[in-house]
This record gives C-alpha cells, sequence and structure tokens, in this order.
C-alpha cells in the first residue's frame, strides 16, 4: 500500500496550477491575472475583470463593448426563478439561502453542454437574483433589470430602485474586483471538484454558495460593523477592544488564516470606502471606524504578541457595502455576486485541464468486526 500523509482542511497542498490569482500571505500581495489587485480593483470596470479573468487578457473597446452586452442581454430571470424568489421571500429565508436555491435553477432557459453560456448567465443573473429578493423579502416588486447601465450601476438601481450616484458605482465597482478571486479558498475548490468529474458550471457554482454560505469562508462582514456601531464615539474605541481582548474573545475584522500582514484588499477597499464617504459629504463613521481599527491592530500586538494580527478585508467590506446602503444580510451575496467571475473562470480551466479532482482519506475505523459477532435481536 502507498503510504499516506495526513494533511488536515489541506493546508499546504498543491492541488492545481492557475494563472488567476496568486496569494502571497507573507509579502500581503494578491495578484489578479497578473495586476496587482491595487492596480486592478481601483481602475478597472467589473466587465473588464470578468473578460480577463475568462481571457486571461484585457478586452479591446470593441470587445468590452460586445461583452457588456452579453451580459446586458442576460439578466433577466425565467419566471419561475422568480417564484422561487416569492416563496423564499414569504418564508422569509436567508438571502443565501436564496440565492443557492435560485442559482441551481438558472438552467431552465439555457442550452445544454454550453459552458460558456452558464458562466455568462451565472455572472449576469446573480445581481438580478440578489437585488429581486432583497426587494421582494421588503414587500416591494423587484425592479427590472436596465440593458443600458453597467453590471455594478444596474445592480444598485435594482436594489435602490433609482439611478446609482457614481461614487457609489465605483465603490461598488471597487469591491466587486477587489472579491473576484482569492486562489483555491473553500468555494473556489468546492466548484473545481464538481466541474472536475464533468459536471456543469451552474452545478458548480450552486455548490460554491453552499461553501460560501458557511461563517468560516463566507466571513463576518457584518458583526465587524456591529463592533464600531457599538463603540460609538473614538474615546470608547479602546476599554471596549480591552474588554473584549480581556474576556477572550475575537475581534472581528482582524487577522486571516492567509495573510500574516494586513491584507491587501483591505488597503484598497478603506481607499474606497474613503473617497464615496467623501463624496457624501459625511465622514463621521469612516473616521471612527479608522480610529477603531488603529487602536484595535495596536492592542492585539499588545496582548497577542507575535501574531501580527492585522486588519482583513471583512473590515472594511462592511463599512463599504453599508455606505452604500445594503443590509448586513446582503454582504455575502454581494460578495457571491464578485466572486461568481472568479467561480466560472476556475471552472473554465479546470475543464482544460480535465482532471478529477480525487484525494485519499485515512481511514482511523474498526478493523476485524464480523457479522456474525453481532448482538441478537
Amino acid at each position: 500500500m502507498t503510504p499516506t500523509t495526513l494533511t488536515p482542511g489541506l493546508e499546504g497542498v498543491v492541488a492545481a496550477e492557475t494563472r488567476l490569482s496568486r496569494v502571497d500571505g507573507q509579502a500581503g500581495e494578491l495578484i489578479i491575472a497578473g495586476f496587482p489587485v491595487e492596480e486592478l480593483a481601483a481602475h478597472a470596470s467589473f466587465e473588464e475583470t470578468v473578460f480577463l479573468l475568462w481571457n486571461d487578457r484585457l478586452p479591446s473597446p470593441q470587445e468590452l463593448t460586445h461583452f457588456r452586452q452579453a451580459l446586458a442581454q442576460r439578466r433577466a430571470l425565467p419566471s419561475a426563478v422568480l417564484d422561487l424568489l416569492e416563496a423564499a421571500a414569504q418564508a422569509q429565508l436567508p438571502a443565501m439561502d436564496a440565492l443557492r436555491m435560485a442559482a441551481g435553477a438558472l438552467s431552465l432557459d439555457l442550452p445544454e453542454g454550453n459552458p460558456q453560456e452558464q458562466a455568462l448567465a451565472a455572472v449576469a443573473r446573480f445581481p438580478t437574483i440578489v437585488a429581486s429578493y432583497a426587494r421582494l423579502r421588503q414587500g416591494l416588486s423587484p425592479v427590472p433589470p436596465d440593458p443600458a447601465l453597467g453590471h455594478a450601476a444596474n445592480y444598485l438601481a435594482m436594489l435602490g430602485g433609482e439611478p446609482p450616484h457614481p461614487a457609489q458605482v465605483r465603490g461598488l465597482e471597487t469591491y466587486l474586483n477587489t472579491v473576484v478571486d482569492h486562489g483555491l479558498n473553500a468555494s473556489t475548490f468546492t466548484a473545481r471538484v464538481i466541474v472536475s468529474t464533468g459536471s456543469d458550471i451552474l452545478s458548480a457554482v450552486t455548490g460554491a454558495i453552499g461553501a460560501l454560505k458557511g461563517p468560516l469562508h463566507g466571513g463576518a462582514p457584518g458583526p465587524a460593523l456591529d463592533m464600531v456601531f457599538q463603540i460609538g464615539r473614538a474615546e470608547r474605541a479602546e476599554p471596549f477592544l480591552r474588554a473584549k481582548l480581556e474576556a477572550g474573545e475575537r475581534l472581528m475584522g482582524f487577522g486571516h488564516r492567509v495573510y500574516k500582514v494586513r491584507d491587501p484588499r483591505a488597503e484598497v477597499l478603506a481607499e474606497a470606502a474613503a473617497r464615496m464617504f467623501q463624496e457624501s459629504g459625511d465622514m463621521a463613521l469612516y473616521r471612527l471606524a479608522r480610529h477603531v481599527e488603529q487602536t484595535a491592530v495596536r492592542l492585539l500586538a499588545e496582548y497577542k504578541p507575535g501574531r501580527n494580527l492585522q486588519t482583513n478585508v471583512e473590515f472594511y467590506t462592511a463599512l463599504l457595502l453599508h455606505g452604500l446602503g445594503l443590509e448586513p444580510d446582503l454582504f455575502t451575496p454581494t460578495f457571491a455576486v464578485g466572486r461568481v467571475a472568479g467561480w466560472t473562470a476556475h471552472c473554465l480551466e479546470q475543464q482544460r485541464q480535465n482532471r478529477i479532482i480525487r484525494p485519499r482519506a485515512v481511514y482511523v475505523g474498526a478493523v476485524g468486526r464480523r457479522w456474525a459477532d453481532r448482538a441478537p435481536g
């Protein structure tokens, strides 16, 4: 028998080659298809980023126009999917459950055996699902998608019922670009495992949503912002945070399994949030969040020396999405609106590699049992 080495959680195990993103936790770097996340997120439209992931190059102006049109034309949901969302809203299900249920039904009006078409539909329709469900759960009618608007602007318009401010659009676009891909994380690995069996992209994406729904992966951007609101004033930050640390509680929005320095995505989103709040004319919440961050990092170094616990993507995700008017229950589904581009890109890449992902397990159960030895009765 071939010797086996147990690696819990597959940590450090290399399972695939990818050109989509590189995560360097020691250096605090995230490269997306060759671009540092700081450059790509702040300048690209989301459509440009999706095209880049799928094609390994940026589009020409003509290609970008065509790609935008291709996505816009696919935003509308089949009527049965809207019926499903209405039923979910009546039951007041969490938004991630509604997204998972709807994603599994997106193939109702799609041709079989066309991975590219499924990928386009998933990216185009995720904002429609999330925005429609948000309104249905409030007792409001869904806002039809507007093909004249870009991907991010249309999502905000469908959520709020009116054209968004350009600063809000840029803020959301920066966020979607920032979270579009991040190595072989749990949901991305799930998608690649599913599609490696020969299954279809929508099945893989639905499985990825299930993985993202788990709090150990989907994160806690809502609680990170709740902590800022609980603090309320800058002078309360240190005593509040000290009390939590002395009670052995975790500070939400700080520390990351991969990054041993500040999460580069946190820096990108901090700058995007600053621009957005400055445009709104009210910087009070942003200044408070910045003060809480600086205090938390200082106290974490004091209470947990050597751990180097720094700000992660959740902290400024919460601040930015709150500034866009989103409720906390929509934070993780909005993350999925961005990450679905990465999931589909990994699925297409995995299909080209065409090798099933099939690791082994170490058996630690009983041996030597005999059916004849079972207890009578």
